[in-house]
């Protein structure tokens, strides 16, 4: 029985070359550890230039009128939590203004205030966009570039118009994402 299992392994490996070396070749080179540790201490290296967000679209803004009322709440943000901005029951903790600023200059602003409210682990900010007619009888175009911008922002969780008392349509209270920093009592 033993010879016939040898004459049956002996055929199955007849042909077959043994290996000249212990190692194993894995097809993959070898890692520049020093490389490695060099980009790992770039990407811990905290910038003091505020986050520049790209692809937000200007291509296509949402057109509003001046007293039109907004609201918007990211995918899986309770209803009940953009009620009560709506409301003004969620206090907010920074304020931006942006009248009488172009285009460029209110979307570098805004993103600079997120940035800092990002960084300050802020919840809830009002931004007042303003609501003013522009001179060739078109909708107001801060605010309509702001309802865009907030709804691309990464950081925005939810947006609703003011209480009259802080604004009404012509500003918004934005609810941010906030990290949680360790430590902090919530």
């Amino acid at each position: 029985m033993q010879d016939d299992d040898f004459s049956l392994f002996s055929a199955e490996v007849r042909g077959v070359k043994p290996i000249k070396h212990d190692r194993a070749e894995v097809g993959k080179p070898k890692v520049d550890r020093k490389k490695l540790a060099s980009l790992r201490q770039a990407a811990t290296i905290r910038s003091d230039q505020p986050l520049v967000i790209d692809g937000l679209s200007d291509q296509f803004v949402i057109d509003v009128a001046a007293e039109d009322e907004l609201m918007w709440r990211r995918d899986g943000v309770q209803e009940s939590q953009v009620r009560k901005l709506k409301l003004g029951q969620i206090a907010f903790e920074g304020s931006l203004d942006l009248h009488g600023m172009s285009v460029e200059k209110a979307r570098e602003t805004l993103w600079a205030f997120f940035d800092e409210a990002t960084r300050l682990e802020v919840r809830c900010v009002r931004v007042t966009h303003g609501k003013a007619a522009r001179i060739d009888g078109k909708r107001p175009m801060i605010k309509s570039h702001v309802n865009t911008w907030l709804r691309q922002h990464p950081q925005v969780l939810g947006f609703a118009s003011c209480q009259a008392r802080h604004g009404g349509t012509g500003a918004v209270y934005v609810m941010l994402k906030r990290t949680m920093l360790e430590g902090r009592d919530e």
